[in-house]
């Protein structure tokens, strides 16, 4: 069987929720090596890497609403950005008030 290939963004159907552990955050800037300054919902700036699962599916740039898991040691500072939101998500989660700091 093997994995499900996943060519292009628009074949995700179902959006991710952040559960209890994960942030809201926005990719501020781009450091290289697949990782993203992002500024968090709690209002840390962390360091995040992408990742392995979503590098080369996903491409993410600077403003996009991300998902972050922090890191279990150094939590305010490292993370791993396991989902994007498009336009249409990040507009659902606005209005739904999962979305705060902008």
């Amino acid at each position: 069987m093997g994995k499900r290939k996943i060519t292009n963004e628009g074949s995700l159907d179902s959006m991710v929720l952040p559960s209890s552990n994960d942030v809201l955050g926005v990719a501020v800037k781009m450091l290289g090596a697949e990782r993203i300054t992002v500024k968090c919902q709690d209002g840390k700036e962390r360091m995040c890497r992408v990742r392995g699962k979503l590098k080369r599916r996903v491409w993410i740039r600077e403003g996009d609403i991300v998902l972050v898991s922090p890191w279990d040691f150094q939590a305010d500072t490292r993370g791993d950005i396991f989902w994007r939101y498009r336009k249409n998500q990040s507009d659902w989660l606005r209005s739904h008030n999962y979305l705060k700091m902008e």
